[in-house]
């Protein structure tokens, strides 16, 4: 059985973002990555009409990193031969369905380093205590060794209460959207949509356009969609200096940071979709025939899956009014879970559950994670584990699942791969 310096888990655009910076300034490290999705589609679930990526192109794979890479999303439409088309759209940012085809492309360039459709059922230590080395169980039967592991497997969806306890296909996660509604028997007479996101808008668009005939309704807990903060000041929690000053602040310097830079990311709406909201809604409105609602200072305390139906019973948050709706479809626009010992967090990437104890918690439950995103163990000799996406709670929001500071992440961990591995080869 061969020994890799490194397997990766996942090969979305944080590990393969990670592939590119290795192949780019070789650093000596054999690694091999393994993906549970045999045809990957970045956000595939939401690859919805006119929907955009919502940062700046070049704050793409590599281009941070490495602006002269072939990789750049500029070369891909340059490759493709549709630069100058491109830079004519009116548009700030681009269409989400490029940006995947920009990364399938990518992804395509590193074939020989990927088994896709095999996922990690189970991550083991094995070995000498003194030389102890990572087992990776694949869903085809292998195990994999590797000196290094980087898990590079995205969050984990946010499935909240009281739909955690609801086993019905008409309850979905908006990771799952397009699948579900492209596989519906027949059009749905109504949809209900949790959430005050820009994914939860985009839905509700979506709905409104593929079922015009749909009662589409939209709960969410504030008042209604808020609009994001795109202060150019606070768009500097994507700087890679924001990083280090995140990092180095106490968990309570973090906390208040989260909650004062949280408009820029979580829970609001960029002001074009909101704009074609409440004009479609006003405009229905007009026509005396409203079929798109949004119902703003609710929370859904209980859903029950008919075979009809979902039945949820939904409380107005300051009166205490609660009613009734029978919708044929709930889709969750409830976000991911980020690390962490919070109600919507989870202590550890659950793949980790067999090693997590050879690693440090702070005081406060959070998992300790170092500068270059590998975890602190206990024992030196705990060979490293690299979380490549997953570190919000101790990185800020650079690391919340956007590309902005992807290929700079991919950096720091390909740095210190061959760093570490250097040492484990010589």
């Amino acid at each position: 059985m061969s020994t890799h310096d490194a397997v990766g888990i996942g090969f979305g655009p944080a590990n393969l973002a990670l592939a590119i910076a290795l192949e780019e300034e070789p650093a000596g490290v054999d690694i091999h990555f393994i993906e549970a999705q045999p045809d990957p589609v970045w956000q595939g679930g939401m690859l919805l009409d006119r929907s955009d990526i919502q940062n700046h192109p070049c704050r793409d794979l590599v281009t941070l990193r490495n602006p002269r890479s072939r990789y750049t999303f500029i070369n891909y439409l340059f490759e493709q031969d549709r630069l100058v088309e491109h830079l004519n759209l009116p548009m700030e940012f681009p269409l989400r369905k490029e940006y995947a085809g920009y990364i399938r492309w990518a992804t395509g360039h590193f074939a020989h380093l990927v088994d896709l459709g095999v996922a990690a059922g189970r991550v083991a230590l094995a070995g000498p205590p003194d030389r102890p080395v990572y087992e990776v169980h694949t869903s085809d039967g292998r195990c994999l060794t590797a000196r290094a592991l980087v898990l590079g497997c995205g969050r984990t969806p946010l499935v909240p209460a009281p739909f955690d306890a609801v086993r019905s296909p008409r309850v979905v996660h908006l990771t799952r959207y397009l699948d579900t509604v492209r596989q519906l028997p027949r059009p749905p007479g109504s949809v209900a949509v949790v959430g005050g996101s820009q994914s939860a808008v985009e839905l509700v668009l979506d709905l409104s356009r593929r079922f015009p005939d749909a009662r589409v309704v939209n709960y969410l807990r504030a008042p209604g969609p808020r609009l994001k903060d795109t202060s150019p000041f606070s768009e500097e929690a994507f700087f890679p200096s924001f990083t280090d000053y995140y990092f180095n602040a106490s968990r309570a310097g973090k906390n208040t940071l989260d909650a004062l830079l949280r408009p820029t990311n979580y829970s609001t709406t960029d002001g074009d979709v909101l704009k074609e909201l409440y004009i479609s809604i006003y405009e229905q409105r007009l026509d005396g025939h409203q079929r798109v609602f949004v119902a703003g200072n609710r929370v859904v305390d209980s859903a029950t899956a008919h075979e009809h139906g979902v039945e949820l019973a939904v409380r107005e948050l300051h009166t205490g009014v609660v009613t009734h709706d029978l919708v044929d479809l709930v889709v969750l626009a409830t976000g991911f879970r980020d690390l962490g010992p919070g109600p919507h967090q989870e202590p550890y990437p659950p793949l980790l559950h067999e090693v997590v104890d050879r690693f440090r918690f702070d005081d406060d439950g959070y998992l300790v994670v170092n500068a270059d995103y590998s975890l602190a163990p206990h024992d030196a000799r705990t060979p490293p584990l690299f979380l490549n996406g997953l570190c919000e709670s101790t990185h800020g929001l650079g690391d919340a699942g956007s590309f902005s500071l992807l290929s700079v992440r991919a950096a720091t961990i390909h740095h210190s791969l061959g760093k570490r591995m250097g040492g484990a080869n010589g």
